[in-house]
């Protein structure tokens, strides 16, 4: 049987998808917001991504707080709709002229391998994973797990003596 028992403790396999993803999309939110969205406005306009300013105040936001929402394990069926959609914008407009790999050798030097822009990989990657995530759910450590077994008070009734229940 090994170690683990895979039968018991499978609701647990959404947690690891979702400390990555919600990392990997929370650091490059903050990034574009933190050194200013400008720079990612010429590289949008650039690549001839339409409404380029739009895109460029939009993304980082939805990339930052959807970032944090699939982190904690928040309503992540919705929350990964927008998430894919950038990735899908991304990879059709910037990395699809680079090909497939991430990581893109385009020559030798004396110092090591010269890297170019990478493929659309990682969108795939990222993709598979927030729509793994919609299938399963937010799995055991989650927000939304804790919102289901919180029971909701509507109202405290007073019993016969007037005392709240």
């Amino acid at each position: 049987m090994g170690l683990i028992n895979f039968e018991k403790r499978y609701d647990i396999a959404p947690l690891f998808l979702r400390l990555i993803i919600g990392t990997g999309f929370m650091l490059h939110g903050y990034a574009k917001i933190s050194r200013g969205t400008g720079g990612f406005e010429k590289l949008l306009v650039q690549a001839g991504v339409p409404l380029a300013h739009v895109n460029a105040l939009l993304v980082p936001y939805i990339e930052l707080s959807g970032g944090f929402a699939i982190l904690a394990g928040w309503y992540v069926s919705i929350v990964a709709i927008p998430l894919i959609i950038t990735m899908l914008a991304a990879m059709l407009t910037v990395q699809v002229h680079y090909g497939f790999s991430s990581v893109n050798t385009i020559g030798l030097t004396p110092a090591g391998p010269k890297f170019g822009p990478p493929g659309y990989e990682i969108n795939l990657l990222y993709i598979a994973g927030l729509i793994s995530l919609m299938f399963t759910g937010s799995g055991i450590f989650s927000v939304d797990k804790w919102m289901k077994q919180k029971k909701p008070v509507y109202f405290l009734r007073k019993d016969a003596k007037g005392i709240q229940q």
